[in-house]
């Protein structure tokens, strides 16, 4: 009798109306504290401008705890932050689309350089798609130049070309010219101030060329995400 007695106490608790409501309120409390601790997070992640975090904490808060307070609260600031954290993003990738050089010279002082590859390979022989890279060099000895690099084929350009350059839709003629070395297959963009301006100051920028083999040929590049204060002297 007395071990059937200790069974029913619990359900005695359960079926006891202000127990069952002092248990609902203390799983509501629950709740509202972890909806608040991550409405703190959003709150510290949008102070600091980090909006990729705002943005996760944000929507995390949403789906856990969408009838919070919290919850509530930050909502109408959401779909701001996730537009801040989408271009954020953007930002980040076109940055991580370029390379920087700083590299001793024999002869004293450093050569700095910024490149990047094309947006898609272009076939420059006729025997398969390639990246074309476009590089921007700041020597002590040789100064300043802009040129394109193939990994196979070679540039029809030799007694010098004008190309097409087309900045964000934009078509301007640029003069070229294939120097007489095989050391690298290369042409340099004569007018290397004026392709720095359109790098610097544009998002999408195409260099089409002629290639001894296949014609004319264009790499396009997201040009957005160039530092230019790697290179100062530019």
């Amino acid at each position: 009798m007395l071990f059937a007695g200790t069974l029913l106490l619990p359900a005695c608790k359960r079926d006891d109306p202000q127990a069952a409501a002092g248990l609902a309120a203390a799983q509501q409390a629950e709740k509202e504290q972890a909806a608040n601790t991550a409405a703190r997070q959003f709150d510290d992640a949008v102070a600091a401008q980090d909006w990729r975090m705002a943005r996760n904490y944000g929507e995390i808060l949403q789906v856990e705890h969408p009838a919070s307070a919290a919850a509530a609260r930050i909502k109408p600031k959401l779909e701001e932050i996730k537009a801040k954290a989408e271009i954020d993003q953007q930002k980040q990738r076109l940055a991580a689309l370029w390379s920087y050089g700083d590299e001793p010279v024999k002869k004293g002082g450093r050569q700095l350089s910024a490149a990047i590859y094309s947006q898609e390979s272009v076939d420059t022989d006729g025997g398969g798609a390639h990246p074309v890279r476009l590089i921007f060099r700041d020597h002590p000895g040789w100064g300043r130049s802009a040129y394109l690099v193939l990994e196979a084929g070679d540039f029809d350009c030799y007694k010098g070309c004008k190309l097409k350059v087309t900045v964000d839709g934009q078509a301007q003629t640029l003069p070229g010219s294939r120097p007489k070395t095989d050391e690298a297959i290369a042409m340099f963009i004569d007018d290397h101030k004026s392709l720095w301006k359109f790098a610097k100051n544009s998002k999408q920028l195409s260099i089409q060329f002629p290639t001894k083999t296949v014609g004319k040929r264009t790499a396009e590049f997201e040009v957005g995400g160039l530092d230019a204060s790697k290179l100062p002297k530019w």
